[in-house]
């Protein structure tokens, strides 16, 4: 069943990628993250992406821009080969939220009137090898990210089919060569051959379909497609990255409402770290966990003689309208509150 959701979502990704100038492969990284590891995520992806830049490639040959191509091509490879060896030493997923969050700044040029095509001033080809080298890299650590560079492509007065002929022959011989690596790390298993085999086959067949619907595309259309397959792949990178690495890093957030109080709290490391707190009378307040050590000198000083025979509970660090810290204490069977202020003021309870 996996499967065939697989095969069917990577052919309609393929088919808005193509008619979008890319995101397939960021959009199905959340679901190949349920099929392979996510270490062999990139490789899945690169087997399918692959296969889809090399269909494109035999149906709009003839439209392909061989200057941008030369001056791509050359930083890109080096640059997905240490992108790739990265993969092994760090985890991708904080690129990937900070690359969602990137693309998420597309959000407000979605709902812009589109600029007419050649009026946006135009990037000069010698940027492109610093171009290439940043999208080997990225593509190397995380598998796909041919749509975070749709913006250039627009700005060098490329058409529709010649963005995707160019972007499909830079981006084939990127993704043969981290295939190779990733074999060579042994990212290349079993099951990462088998998803992308499945990803493969939606890719060509999606590549099918790609010249009578962009056929009947408007250059506008064309670009706000683009835009909103940037903004659909900004929001699964980071739901997707946040959801990880909040179950690595044990965090959650909870709400409590004890009496007349709610309280947001965040929790990192299975341990509180911060809350926001709203009381019926005081309004808002931010709080977070501190030790003794934390509090100032006098405070410090000060603390035996407050405590006395009761246990310490906690002790919070408060920014409301007044700076202070504020000290649970268990005294026999009663749990009293102490507010101590950081200046010379007397505590109160």
């Amino acid at each position: 069943m996996i499967v065939l959701l697989l095969f069917v979502t990577a052919f309609l990704a393929f088919v808005v990628s193509a008619v979008a100038g890319g995101g397939a492969g960021l959009v199905l990284i959340p679901l190949l993250r349920l099929v392979v590891p996510v270490a062999s995520v990139p490789a899945a992806l690169s087997i399918g992406t692959a296969a889809s830049s090399l269909s494109r490639l035999g149906v709009f040959r003839r439209h392909v821009r061989w200057d941008v191509v030369r001056r791509f091509v050359p930083t890109a490879l080096p640059a997905a080969a240490l992108g790739a060896w990265l993969l092994t030493r760090f985890d991708a997923v904080y690129v990937e939220l900070m690359l969602g969050g990137f693309l998420l700044f597309n959000l407000p040029a979605l709902f812009r009137r589109m600029p007419v095509p050649g009026a946006e001033p135009l990037l000069p080809l010698g940027r492109l090898p610093w171009l290439g080298a940043a999208a080997g890299l990225l593509s190397g650590f995380t598998g796909a990210v041919g749509v975070v560079f749709n913006r250039a492509y627009y700005r060098m007065g490329l058409s529709k089919d010649e963005i995707v002929a160019t972007r499909a022959t830079n981006e084939v011989l990127l993704h043969l060569l981290k295939l190779a690596i990733y074999a060579w790390f042994g990212l290349l298993t079993r099951p990462a051959l088998v998803a992308g085999a499945v990803v493969a086959g939606a890719a060509m067949l999606a590549s099918v379909a790609a010249p009578s619907i962009l056929g009947r595309m408007r250059e506008s259309l064309f670009r706000r497609a683009g835009l909103a397959a940037m903004v659909a792949s900004g929001i699964a990178l980071v739901t997707l990255s946040t959801g990880h690495i909040m179950a690595a890093q044990r965090a959650w957030i909870a709400f409590v409402a004890p009496g007349d109080e709610q309280e947001l709290q965040l929790y990192w490391q299975g341990r509180p770290r911060a809350a926001v707190e709203h009381e019926a009378e005081g309004g808002l307040s931010f709080e977070r966990p501190v030790s003794a050590a934390d509090l100032p000198h006098r405070l410090r000083a000060a603390l035996p003689g407050i405590v006395g025979s009761a246990t310490i509970i906690g002790i919070e660090e408060v920014f409301a309208g007044q700076h202070h810290y504020e000290i649970r204490l268990r005294r026999g069977h009663r749990i009293v509150e102490i507010d101590l202020p950081p200046d010379d003021g007397a505590p109160t309870a």
